[in-house]
């Protein structure tokens, strides 16, 4: 009797403790311990994660309506401060695209994927949410096809456009987010075919046009107006 009075202890037990396995409280009424949440009127799960006294620690999978047990994000927030890693993720659970968090800012590099690849489409570097720093972007095979600088959000210097080849093919100067400055353009020889100046995004000055390296044309901008 003493045995079996136990055993049915030790069961009451264990359903107490997997009844409060989710969903619970600390003695402040703040989320703890292990924690799911599912879409109204779904089993779907919207998100878990696990928290301590209110504040979201570890791994957290976030799902969509439809999304059955792949999520389609990952947040693993840390213990000691407020950084977030995010990986978000398609529908088949290939990687879209991963970085840093710091609240609701991105901050440093932060790399995109191909649709349905490991193959890496562009890198940005952020700094308190703004780009600060360079975005890289490439094709599929891996040649980098477009090189940008931005400064507290805003382009500035150089923009290199390249072929799948590696050719260079365009060249911009940005000033504070605008074209301003040397901007050239080559063929997919790479030979050199326009030449000029922009200046607060307009173009300006003298534009020179070249056919088979050869200058064949020179421009003034602004353009004058017929009868000016």
């Amino acid at each position: 009797m003493r045995s079996m009075f136990l055993c049915c202890i030790a069961m009451l037990t264990c359903f107490t403790l997997l009844g409060q396995e989710f969903n619970a409280f600390d003695a402040e009424g703040k989320r703890h311990g292990k924690w799911q949440k599912k879409y109204d009127n779904s089993d779907q799960l919207r998100y878990e994660g696990t928290f301590e006294h209110g504040k979201e620690i570890g791994e957290f999978k976030f799902y969509k309506p439809s999304g059955g047990k792949t999520p389609t994000a990952i947040k693993v927030f840390s213990k000691d401060n407020d950084t977030i890693q995010l990986t978000y993720f398609t529908a088949k659970g290939e990687v879209i695209s991963k970085g840093q968090m710091v609240n609701k800012d991105r901050v440093g590099i932060w790399k995109y994927y191909h649709n349905g690849s490991n193959k890496l489409m562009m890198t940005e570097a952020y700094q308190s949410g703004k780009l600060d720093g360079q975005q890289l972007t490439y094709f599929e095979n891996g040649q980098l096809t477009e090189k940008t600088t931005y400064v507290d959000g805003k382009r500035q210097g150089k923009r290199m456009m390249y072929s799948e080849k590696g050719t260079l093919l365009k060249e911009f100067t940005y000033e504070n987010d605008q074209l301003h400055g040397d901007t050239k353009y080559y063929d997919t020889q790479g030979e050199l075919i326009i030449e000029g100046t922009y200046k607060k995004d307009r173009k300006d000055g003298i534009w020179k046009y070249y056919e088979n390296g050869k200058l064949i044309e020179q421009k003034q901008f602004p353009l004058q107006k017929n009868g000016s």
